[in-house]
């Protein structure tokens, strides 16, 4: 069994260019499971789907053992269920059902993987059974050009039922690869290939080099006949027995620290001592019991200016529990206004004078972020997530200009911090904590008052790009600080 960080070496310091084309599988090789069955579940919710086409459907669709022609009736039926839609009501059904089911279900080591090759220059393509309208968000995010997939028939923008040629399924995904790198020019001996299922042996047989990936028994036997390398992805969608423990302990453990720190707030009188003890103190238990050790680089650096306002990256849940756990003091933040009513947590982060944001409401998120300046004002730091809202992959998301008006308007510095992979170990929508360790680095510290007015949005891009480069070449934990790029002044 191969280890990711070997592979990921192995591309890195491997042949580099377009030439070198690295093919991906989609369902259960990018994703844990079968997209298809998103569309499924939401058919039967919605009462979409007869008793008959029911049982059909689920009669053979994901078996291992389904021969081309089993497959091929069976995407025929689906692309039946597709007729008379518009192609683009299509393609945003399943930009929807990526937002709200699949991006859960994400491996971290396929996204991984992709952005190595990415890194390298490779030519990198999704090739499925799987239709383009499945697949295209998740390439999207991940910056993925190429898809090969089966095609449905589209006149005059609309879907017709047919098929369009028969499904990349088995052989046919294989001659697709091959017709694509001759177009292309790719050296597919020199290629790679990421699959788990056992159709998928003609298609890596056709790379230089596949890779295994959760691999079906007999895709296993084939692959360690030919002494092909087998990966092990996480499993994404049912957390650990020790991860639910873990996360319920750690929950237990704040609302415990919280509870203590109203008592003594009620005693003394002193909410910022109170908020600043409750978020150091309730957080360094709660990661210690989920089992999750937090490695900075550049610590020094959360300290060199304060007050100011932290930017950083917003993946997970989380994200609280690191933020408190590293700033430890004089704290507050700017969070979503449905937190302010949530028991036990809502209280503490009014002691810890945070300000809700109406994101429903612009007029009213703008007031918001006034006692945020105020604060800063008063000598306290602000935490803000510039990307407004939770990411759905581990890609940066665009930055609002929030964070940096309140450091403005404040006469304070901006000081970026980076995540690498809290959605690793819990996912946007995730309710349990997987242990491990959070990845973090810290930037200099950036005048953003000196900005002029006009190129406020091309500094933010800027902004941007550097936790778009952190987290694409991480610093190497020895190193002894991190050189931010020049910001534009003007």
């Amino acid at each position: 069994m191969s280890d990711i960080a070997t592979v990921l070496e192995s591309i890195k310091f491997g042949p580099q260019g377009p030439q070198i084309a690295a093919f991906f599988d989609f369902d259960g090789t990018l994703i844990e499971g079968y997209s298809a069955l998103v569309y499924i579940k939401k058919r039967i919710r919605e009462g979409d789907m007869g008793i008959a086409e029911l049982f059909n459907t689920l009669r053979t669709p994901f078996r291992q053992d389904v021969d081309e022609a089993a497959f091929t009736a069976l995407f025929s039926d689906f692309a039946k269920t597709l007729a008379g839609s518009a192609e683009e009501d299509v393609r945003s059904l399943w930009f929807e059902l990526f937002i709200s089911r699949i991006a859960r279900s994400m491996f971290f080591e396929g996204y991984e993987l992709v952005r190595a090759h990415l890194r390298a220059g490779h030519t990198v393509a999704i090739a499925s059974s799987a239709t383009k309208y499945q697949i295209e968000p998740l390439a999207e995010e991940y910056g993925i050009a190429h898809i090969l997939a089966t095609e449905l028939e589209v006149k005059r923008g609309v879907l017709n039922g047919n098929l369009c040629g028969q499904p990349l399924w088995g052989i046919n995904k294989a001659s697709a690869v091959k017709q694509f790198s001759k177009a292309k020019k790719i050296k597919l001996s020199h290629s790679y290939g990421y699959a788990n299922g056992r159709e998928d042996i003609d298609f890596l047989s056709v790379t230089g080099k596949p890779y295994m990936v959760n691999p079906h028994a007999d895709l296993r036997k084939h692959g360690n006949a030919n002494a092909w390398p087998e990966l092990r992805f996480a499993q994404r969608k049912r957390a650990p027995i020790k991860a639910i423990a873990g996360t319920v302990g750690a929950y237990s453990a704040m609302a415990a620290t919280m509870f203590a720190g109203m008592a003594y707030n009620k005693f003394y009188k002193e909410p910022r001592r109170t908020a600043d003890m409750v978020g150091s103190i309730g957080t360094e238990l709660g990661l210690a019991i989920a089992g999750i050790k937090v490695n900075i680089v550049n610590e020094h650096k959360l300290w060199e200016h304060r007050p100011a306002v932290f930017i950083l990256n917003h993946q997970s849940k989380l994200d609280f529990f690191l933020f408190y756990n590293i700033i430890r003091r004089e704290l507050t933040g700017v969070v979503k206004k449905e937190a302010e009513n949530v028991p036990i947590i809502g209280p503490f982060l009014k002691m810890a004078e945070m300000s809700f944001l109406d994101r429903s409401n612009s007029k009213r998120a703008i007031e918001a972020l006034q006692p945020a300046v105020d604060r800063l004002r008063r000598g306290l730091s602000v935490a803000i997530s510039p990307e407004g809202t939770r990411s759905y992959t581990p890609r940066v998301g665009e930055f609002k200009k929030g964070a940096f008006h309140i450091a403005r308007q404040a006469g304070v510095p901006i000081i970026p911090v980076v995540i690498r992979n809290a959605g690793e170990l819990m996912w946007r929508e995730d309710n349990a904590m997987r242990a491990g360790t959070v990845d973090i680095c810290v930037l200099d510290a950036m005048d953003v008052c000196s900005w002029p007015e006009d190129s406020l949005a091309e500094n933010i891009a800027l902004v941007r790009q550097q936790f778009v480069d952190t987290l694409e070449n991480w610093p190497a934990a020895s190193a002894p600080e991190i050189k931010s790029f020049a910001i534009a002044k003007g």
